[in-house]
């Protein structure tokens, strides 16, 4: 059964008004539980927990050291295009965005870029792209990781949907990792948010971790675009993806992203606003839900709000970003997707992290290894 099954099941007005309808002594059962329920999950979630975010904070530090000391993974976004024929109306590659100065690198820009990043010191990198397979499809893709595959320990993608194969033909390039997020998880807001394009087809793209899963990928992130739906919902219904997918992959490392929207070229602004304190929310209940998971926060948030979240059970970190493709290595760069509010170097955040105790991972494994221990 796909996940497509599993979240057909719930009434969505339904679940937001159990989630609202939930009471101090819910919270207080949740907290005390060894391992949560999904409604347990929804306790902590609901509004009924901002009185206890003290004692959710607490718990969520805890498991967090437990289960990753303090270590903080240290990744950073490359973008090589941003062409795209998607009209996500939030999005700043929409393809009806006239003022997007579009652009597609080519192989050899690709590898600046990549030596750029190399340089200082990332080991880890998230390849992204918008949805154009006239611009860069999976040839294009193959291509351009094996041109970088020797500078990094671990490659993950974002990009458009692929079936089963096509992630088999990534893996076989030397990508090991998945990110892709469901923007919301509403199906009649997602039809609204996407008017036409590929992406318009909400299942296809709902089921697209399971098809990484299923093609070996180790490294499969999820998550919703926060603003777009409600907070409520769509927290958990992440959560419900997140649980689903750790079960059905069990040898796959599962994480959770929380990206809150920004601003971006179209100047969209979110149907939904997410407050710091529900951030907080989401990431410490997330954080008991999935102890094992990797939880990440990247540079869309304030340096100082993720200074604060640190040793909240983040464990996953962006650094330096820039969203638009050949922004590291050239002064002439195409359009972001959206606009970065932490500009801090990554020597910058790396001193920041020591300060609070913990220490700024760059690589903790390396994907050759895998390869001879394979053959």
């Amino acid at each position: 059964m796909s996940f497509f099954n599993e979240i057909k099941k719930y009434d969505q007005q339904g679940l937001l008004e159990r989630i609202l309808n939930k009471k101090p002594a819910d919270v207080e059962n949740a907290l005390h539980a060894e391992r949560l329920s999904l409604d347990d999950f929804q306790a902590l979630i609901s509004p009924a927990a901002e009185k206890y975010l003290e004692p959710m904070a607490a718990r969520a530090h805890e498991i967090t050291l437990r289960r990753f000391g303090n270590n903080i993974q240290m990744y950073v976004p490359i973008y090589i295009s941003n062409e795209c024929t998607n009209g996500c109306v939030y999005c700043g590659f929409n393809c009806s965005n006239d003022n997007v100065h579009r652009k597609t690198l080519s192989l050899e820009e690709i590898e600046e870029e990549a030596l750029a990043l190399h340089k200082n010191e990332f080991r880890h990198i998230l390849v992204l792209t918008g949805e154009d397979a006239d611009a860069i499809g999976n040839d294009g893709l193959v291509a351009a990781i094996r041109q970088i595959r020797p500078l990094f320990s671990s490659i993950s993608l974002e990009v458009y949907p692929m079936d089963v194969e096509g992630y088999r033909q990534m893996v076989e390039a030397g990508v090991d990792g998945l990110t892709i997020y469901q923007e919301t998880y509403d199906p009649v807001l997602y039809e609204k948010l996407h008017p036409y394009g590929r992406k318009r087809d909400y299942k296809w793209r709902l089921e697209t971790p399971e098809r990484g899963g299923e093609a070996g990928l180790r490294r499969i992130g999820v998550g919703a675009l926060l603003g777009l739906g409600n907070f409520y919902t769509e927290t958990f219904f992440t959560g419900l993806h997140a649980l689903f997918l750790a079960h059905r992959f069990w040898r796959t490392q599962v994480s959770v992203s929380f990206p809150r929207i920004r601003p971006a070229e179209g100047g969209f602004k979110p149907l939904f606003t997410v407050t710091d304190q529900q951030m907080v929310q989401g990431i410490c209940a997330m954080r008991l839900l999935l102890p094992d998971a990797g939880l990440t926060l990247s540079t869309r948030e304030s340096a100082r709000f993720r200074d604060n979240l640190i040793p909240l059970g983040i464990t996953q970190m962006s650094a330096g970003s820039c969203t638009a493709p050949g922004g590291y290595s050239h002064q002439d760069e195409g359009t972001g997707q959206f606009n970065i509010d932490d500009d801090r170097s990554p020597e910058e955040i790396s001193r920041l992290i020591r300060a609070k105790g913990y220490e700024a991972v760059w690589k903790d494994w390396d994907a050759a290894f895998l390869e001879k221990k394979a053959s």
